[in-house]
């Protein structure tokens, strides 16, 4: 999921990427409007709230719904940050560092929000402020490492682009185009998954409170292990290969044999002309 750049990305790369953060931006917005009554999965909305208040003159106000349009700015720009300057050393840390630090954000929300939230209101739009940077390093990582085909936090352009395509497909030619068929099928999965966190938040909130940041984390840390997964695997079949073909034991293939056995050797054959 995270390892894979652009272009070189496929689409199962995509969908599992885009499902798994979609899922988890369904969460925390839904968690974010029951717990302080406001989005934090985008900040369309805050747009609208921004310019209310610089037409009342609420200056306050203006400075912290700014503060808050900022983060989720600052958050996609230090995610791209750090992948375009980490990707050539390790593309597997500059891809997961990004969700690392959502993570964090996310656990202290969560930690605080058990044992130490008091329902100010300056807490609470300091705690809106955090998720918001969170959400804004989430989609600033999927959108950039996925060349801008997977967006997760919001689904007003995803709405949008499944239109055009369903639009498209009243017409022969464009229903036998694999990468259009791909395209909505990862947009669909994006909007699906979007939707069953939401509802999953709705549903476990009353009962988890703060501890649904919990959840969320466990499901952002499934995106990272799953590539860490993947790279030891290879990593340990390289080693078993290489000590069969320079005939080298060492402990890769010593592991590998003692859990799937050691294979048996057909007998050598003998040509005729031997005898």
């Amino acid at each position: 999921m995270l390892r894979n750049y652009s272009n070189s990305r496929t689409l199962g790369d995509n969908i599992r990427l885009g499902t798994l953060t979609a899922f988890t931006a369904g969460t925390i917005n839904i968690a974010s409007l029951l717990i302080f009554l406001s989005f934090t999965s985008n900040v369309t909305g805050h747009y609208a709230i921004l310019a209310a208040e610089i037409s009342k003159g609420n200056w306050t106000q203006v400075a912290v719904v700014g503060g808050w349009i900022f983060l989720f700015f600052f958050g996609s720009f230090l995610s791209n940050f750090i992948v375009i300057n980490f990707n050539k050393k390790s593309k597997y840390f500059a891809h997961s560092m990004p969700i690392a630090l959502e993570i964090i954000c996310l656990l202290f929300v969560g930690i605080y929000g058990q044992f130490y939230y008091q329902k100010t209101l300056e807490e609470t739009e300091y705690l809106v402020a955090l998720m918001l940077f969170a959400t804004g390093l989430q989609n600033g990582l999927t959108a950039s490492i996925s060349n801008f085909s997977v967006k997760t936090t919001h689904l007003t352009g995803t709405t949008t682009d499944l239109g055009i395509l369903v639009s498209m497909f009243t017409q022969k030619k464009y229903r036998r185009n694999g990468e259009l068929i791909g395209r909505a099928k990862l947009l669909m999965s994006i909007m699906l998954a979007y939707v069953m966190g939401a509802v999953f938040s709705g549903l476990t909130y009353y009962y988890l409170e703060f501890r649904v940041f919990y959840i969320i984390s466990i499901c952002l840390l499934i995106v990272i292990g799953y590539d860490a997964y993947k790279i030891h695997i290879r990593h340990f079949n390289t080693k078993y290969r290489y000590s069969r073909i320079y005939k080298k034991p060492n402990l890769f293939a010593y592991l590998y044999d003692k859990i799937h056995g050691i294979p048996k050797r057909e007998k050598k054959r003998k040509l005729v002309f031997e005898d």
